[in-house]
């Protein structure tokens, strides 16, 4: 039966009308969300944020990290940018393969040229191999209808009933995944010469990035190794850890664009912050000095066959450490700088401790100094409940209070020490002087280099405190770092004043200072004057007619006053030998003391070997006395001066900076040596060199080509500059050129060959 016509309308009128609803519902729920897209949701953002993390990305630029120099400014430690480039073989520059393959070439013929590592044919192989496997065409599935070139080919067409010809589209594929043709980094001074070859300076489009690195270099190589430090994987001490945040400075950023995968080019205006360079750290330390005591040192241990040892210098009056040397046995017999041993290693002492117990007895218990005891003529003897206690040489009977110092009597010290603090009963009295009028059991203000306090009891409640008594007096059951003895030395030279030694004088910014270290007193006063005067008129008799008189009894030339010491030590080695740990402090000149000086060193006991305090510190102190008294006593007059007064109209004001340099320019053999001052023909050579033309102006480039990497460095960072360096020995070539205009902070680049 069929339906009536009325149903069948209604019917479709029925679904028409559904289908409406259902429109308007579906428009309605669009239109909600857009609403609710737009007025509530964080959707659009995040999606925004998705879309811009895809499309741009924000660039860390990193700051330089600042240099540590020593006193004068010369570098310890600096750092370099290293570079090398990423190519995009798969960028639309490289499209045109005529162009790309004469490009190669030309490029493949300098990189085998400047890396000497590969010829130019295994260069250019490289390069179009790189660039097949990156940049392909393949046959598409799409076709097109072209009309065919050329009359004679239309001809044909139409003979054939064609006018045009099918043919195939091909498709590009892209791989754009950095590839390194380099085969190692390069400094900036070699980037400059590198940027200028076919492809890499830019002139077919986007190619490759520039990745740098900032690499840390050490110019001085081990000299002063364990003071400068380290930071990283290899270990964290020294200053680079201590003032890491100083020197690592402030990294800027900048907005970059994607342009190809692992390839964008920056924003202008996208938010660029510059960075902040790091701080330059400033040392105390005189590279001459350090040098000297390094060479000193290492020949002592050598010839001694000895384990380790450190010395050091300070500045009497101001705690600044001119030099610090630590040395250590590796396993193949070497010495390198293996810990800072003048900071970080406490030993018992042995008779360098004697200063604190000379002190002690003078102004605590207020003995005579005529005070004489039997010392027993080098036999052991009983003192309270301590036993076989003697002196390490005969011939001393009943000797005084300055005798005792200068021979070093243990039997001596003992004695006095016992009888005033231990039948008394007042061993408390005893350790409260060290500790709190001469600092002992304290830092002395170097904890972060390792430091520290030292070991001096104040807790007498243990099994024999009797002997302890007894040993403390000559250095024994007492632990101190080596730069805490050399700390209440220079407090005697410093006419009592206790200071707390330096390392670091300043930091600096392009040249200025933004924080200055001052010293700091620990102590105002150790002792009263006249004990003051008797400790150092005993300390100058050792020196005399004491244990270093064979190194400085002559005093006709200089007076010096000094202690040695030795410790026999007992630990688990003991069962293998015996081990001895031999020191000497000193300070000079000493009517005047303005330097002190400590070495300590540890050996074993071998045939032939020196194992006391005097003949195994003494030589390396005598080496530093004796340098640092030829380079500022009266006789320090040397051809460099002489220069000047000789040939005034060459040399303007008299400036040995310039006469060095120009020394340098001319030839190694006539550099200046710092240590033997001009030879005959270094300043005859002079006569012949005029200086006018090197540039006094500091806001001038001056000339460095000819000169060496220290002094280059030196005269170029005292301008501000931030110095880049290539290559080994002498300048070449140089960026600025000479007598540019010049400003702090301006980039220079050394090649040295």
């Amino acid at each position: 039966m069929k339906r009536e016509p009325s149903k069948i309308k209604s019917d479709i009128l029925l679904r028409v009308r559904l289908l409406y609803v259902l429109f308007i519902l579906a428009g309605a729920v669009v239109f909600g969300r857009l609403v609710w897209v737009q007025l509530f949701s964080a959707e659009v953002d995040y999606n925004a944020r998705r879309l811009a993390g895809r499309i741009f990305t924000e660039e860390r630029i990193p700051a330089q990290r600042g240099s540590i120099l020593s006193r004068d400014g010369e570098p310890l430690a600096a750092s370099l940018f290293r570079y090398r480039a990423a190519f995009d073989f798969g960028s639309p520059g490289l499209d045109s393969l005529k162009t790309f393959h004469e490009q190669a070439d030309s490029l493949a013929k300098l990189l085998s040229a400047f890396f000497g590592d590969r010829t130019a044919a295994e260069y250019g192989r490289l390069l179009r191999r790189e660039h097949d496997r990156r940049y392909r065409l393949v046959r598409g599935r799409d076709t097109t209808y072209v009309r065919s070139e050329g009359w004679f080919a239309r001809l044909l067409d139409r003979l054939r009933g064609e006018e045009f010809v099918t043919r195939r589209i091909y498709d590009t594929i892209r791989d754009h995944t950095p590839v390194d043709i380099f085969p190692r980094e390069v400094d900036y001074a070699e980037w400059e010469t590198l940027r200028r070859y076919p492809l890499l300076n830019w002139n077919m489009g986007m190619v490759y990035r520039l990745v740098e690195r900032d690499d840390r270099i050490y110019p001085q190589g081990e000299l002063a190794r364990r003071t400068i430090g380290l930071t990283g994987d290899r270990g964290n001490y020294g200053i680079e850890a201590i003032y890491r945040e100083e020197l690592a400075g402030r990294d800027g950023k900048a907005l970059r664009q994607r342009i190809a995968r692992g390839f964008y080019g920056r924003v202008a205006g996208g938010g660029q912050q510059d960075p902040e360079d790091g701080l330059d750290v400033v040392t105390t330390l005189d590279l001459e000095l350090q040098d000297v005591a390094d060479k000193a040192l290492r020949r002592q241990l050598e010839a001694q066959n000895a384990i380790w040892g450190t010395t050091v210098v300070m500045e009497v009056s101001t705690g600044e450490i001119l030099a610090m040397a630590n040395l250590g046995r590796n396993a193949d017999g070497s010495y390198s700088e293996r810990e800072n041993y003048a900071i970080g290693r406490r030993m018992e002492p042995g008779s360098t401790f004697k200063l604190a117990s000379m002190l002690t007895l003078l102004e605590d218990a207020r003995m005579p100094v005529g005070t004489t005891y039997e010392t027993h003529n080098g036999d052991p003897v009983t003192i309270g409940p301590a036993k076989k206690i003697r002196d390490s040489h005969r011939g001393d009977r009943v000797i005084d209070f300055r005798r005792a110092v200068a021979s070093s009597s243990n039997v001596y010290f003992a004695k006095a020490i016992w009888e005033r603090y231990g039948i008394t009963g007042r061993k408390q009295a005893y350790s409260d002087f060290l500790r709190e009028r001469l600092g002992l059991g304290e830092t002395v203000g170097l904890e972060a280099f390792g430091e520290r306090p030292s070991d001096v009891t104040a807790d007498w409640k243990v099994p024999d405190p009797g002997v302890m008594l007894v040993k403390m007096s000559y250095g024994y059951r007492v632990r101190l770092a080596p730069i805490q003895t050399l700390a209440l030395y220079n407090a005697i030279a410093n006419e009592g004043r206790l200071i707390a030694p330096v390392l670091v004088r300043e930091l600096r910014r392009g040249g200025k200072t933004v924080e200055r270290f001052e010293t700091h007193t620990l102590r105002r006063s150790i002792c009263s004057r006249a004990t003051l005067r008797t400790v150092r008129e005993c300390l100058e008799a050792v020196c005399t007619e004491g244990t270093a008189s064979s190194f400085f009894r002559d005093t006709t030339r200089l007076r010096v006053a000094a202690k040695t010491g030795t410790a026999q030590i007992t630990d688990a080695r003991s069962r293998e030998g015996r081990y001895y740990l031999g020191s000497m402090v000193a300070y000079f000149p000493a009517e005047a003391p303005r330097y002190s000086v400590i070495t300590v060193i540890e050996t074993k006991a071998q045939p032939g070997k020196a194992y006391y305090g005097g003949p195994l510190a003494g030589p390396v102190v005598k080496r530093m006395v004796d340098y640092i008294h030829g380079r500022t006593g009266s006789r320090r007059g040397d051809a460099a001066a002489e220069g000047p007064r000789r040939y005034p109209e060459r040399i303007k004001g008299g400036d040995i900076a310039q006469i060095r340099r120009v020394a340098d320019a001319l030839s190694p053999d006539v550099s200046y040596d710092r240590r033997k001052g001009w030879g005959t023909a270094a300043v005859d050579s002079l006569a012949r060199v005029s200086v006018t033309s090197l540039p006094d102006d500091p806001a001038r480039m001056p000339d460095v080509r000819g000169m060496g990497l220290k002094d280059a460095l030196f005269l170029l960072e005292s301008r501000g500059l931030r110095v880049r360096f290539s290559g080994r020995g002498a300048v070449r070539q140089q960026s600025p050129p000479p007598g540019a205009h010049i400003a702090p902070g301006t980039a220079a680049a050394l090649v040295l060959k």
